[in-house]
């Protein structure tokens, strides 16, 4: 049954963000992106895991992050007030939105196999647009709960 719920979950969110945001992204995989960050929960709380870091919301962005995706902002909002980081990304589609503007900018081809996939995308997320080419060690729990979704939803 948590199977299930799980699936209903991740293709809920990712109908979602097709209705949202139909470009860009496959929203099957920003689903699964959210949902290995955090089962995209979007009550995450912004915490520091260790020193210099700070993650926010259902995608676990970073300011920089954010800033490199030229700081979107939840509608009526400043970028530069006190605080539009954390609105913006514990809010699931201003959070969806800054990743989709983070890859639009910076997505490549970070497997070496010849076409962009949400592996890509997961990659460039977890790593940075500069060390995307950087092995996801097989039991990285981010890893494993993305290639569960990316099963339960036929992503390639």
């Amino acid at each position: 049954m948590a199977l299930v719920k799980q699936a209903m979950i991740a293709v809920t969110a990712a109908v979602i963000f097709a209705l949202v945001y139909g470009e860009g992204v496959d929203p099957n995989c920003l689903g699964c992106l959210c949902e290995a960050s955090t089962k995209c929960n979007a009550s995450t709380a912004c915490h520091t895991p260790y020193p210099g870091a700070y993650f926010c919301g259902p995608f676990l962005i970073s300011w920089a992050y954010w800033a490199d995706a030229d700081k979107p902002i939840i509608e009526g909002d400043n970028a530069d007030k006190q605080g539009a980081f954390e609105r913006c990304v514990q809010d699931l589609y201003c959070g969806a939105e800054t990743v989709r503007r983070y890859m639009a900018k910076f997505l490549n081809d970070c497997d070496g196999n010849g076409a962009v996939t949400c592996v890509d995308v997961i990659r460039t997320h977890k790593f940075g647009r500069q060390d995307c080419a950087r092995a996801i060690p097989q039991d990285d729990k981010f890893w494993s709960q993305y290639q569960e979704c990316a099963i339960r939803l036929s992503l390639q």
